[in-house]
């Protein structure tokens, strides 16, 4: 009985999509945090043994950086127990893990943007995410379409002129 209860909670549970890189990008994350984490836990134990905590501002300093290391290290494996790693085809069709080609209307201007998940978005990165207004607009469209993007400020067309898997050099 409890298992049903837990599979069937488990079908409401809001995976992340992401990239396999992104996933890889939080690994490393975690793995920097956790090396930093030892001397934090000795930066506190040094500032403690000054004497006076009500007064002590090196203790309070130490003892909120690794609190924020630690809140920032279970945000982080949060983002892994639910993260859903998408594995894009090469059907030459725009979703998540694919490079995408556009080319504005307006000015006949090309970008290249990479399709990722929330978490990777950076856009001076050219990763955008597949959420983002333009991401919307391009999701499952495939080269030669033009879509409309609507964004807050106004709308404006591009013109999708190669879609191909996403290569990142993190492996």
């Amino acid at each position: 009985m409890q298992r049903k209860k837990i599979q069937e909670a488990m079908k409401n549970v809001y995976f992340q999509k992401m990239t396999a890189n992104g996933y890889h990008e939080i690994e490393e994350q975690i793995a920097g945090l956790q090396k930093q984490r030892p001397a934090k836990i000795e930066q506190l134990k040094a500032a403690r043994a000054l004497g006076d905590l009500s007064e002590n501002t090196e203790y309070s300093t130490a003892k909120r950086e690794l609190r924020h290391l630690e809140s920032r290290l279970r945000y982080l494996n949060k983002q892994l127990q639910y993260a859903e790693i998408v594995t894009p085809s090469d059907d030459h069709t725009v979703d998540l893990g694919t490079t995408v080609t556009i080319e504005f209307e307006d000015d006949d201007e090309q970008e290249i943007y990479h399709i990722v998940g929330k978490q990777e978005a950076d856009i001076a990165k050219q990763k955008i995410s597949f959420d983002s207004p333009l991401g919307q607009a391009l999701l499952h469209q495939t080269a030669g379409t033009i879509v409309t993007v609507e964004a807050p400020q106004s709308s404006y067309r591009v013109k999708i002129v190669k879609v191909e898997l996403y290569i990142d050099k993190l492996f």
